[in-house]
């Protein structure tokens, strides 16, 4: 039997590629923006993306009410950073949607929309 949140081989499935079923899944009934954080290389120069630490890896809004989301993805093994916390404890107290997904299903409860 699989165990949810691994693959076929038993390893952990890659963020990365629970963001990209959450980013396609809620496609239907929001808008949802991938966010990264930190800096790059540039040829020489390192450019920063204008994002703080902790902002959560995917955003958005509802298409039906326009109601802001940030969804934090972390695998089955996954644990948030010190900054990304405390960005949660932020948005808690805004009128915004805000979690930590570790699937699909986490993602649809978080932004309030049916699977």
């Amino acid at each position: 039997m699989i165990k949810p949140g691994y693959d076929l081989t038993g390893k952990p499935i890659p963020e990365k590629t629970i963001q990209d079923q959450i980013r396609s899944a809620l496609s239907y009934t929001c808008y949802v923006f991938r966010a990264n954080v930190g800096t790059f290389k540039q040829g020489n120069r390192f450019i920063s993306t204008g994002l703080p630490k902790g902002f959560p890896d995917l955003f958005g809004f509802r298409k039906s009410d326009g109601k802001m989301f940030f969804i934090e993805v972390k695998n089955v093994k996954g644990r948030l950073s010190p900054e990304q916390i405390d960005f949660g404890k932020q948005m808690e107290k805004q009128k915004v949607l805000y979690g930590v997904a570790r699937s699909v299903e986490d993602a649809f409860k978080i932004v309030g929309v049916r699977v």
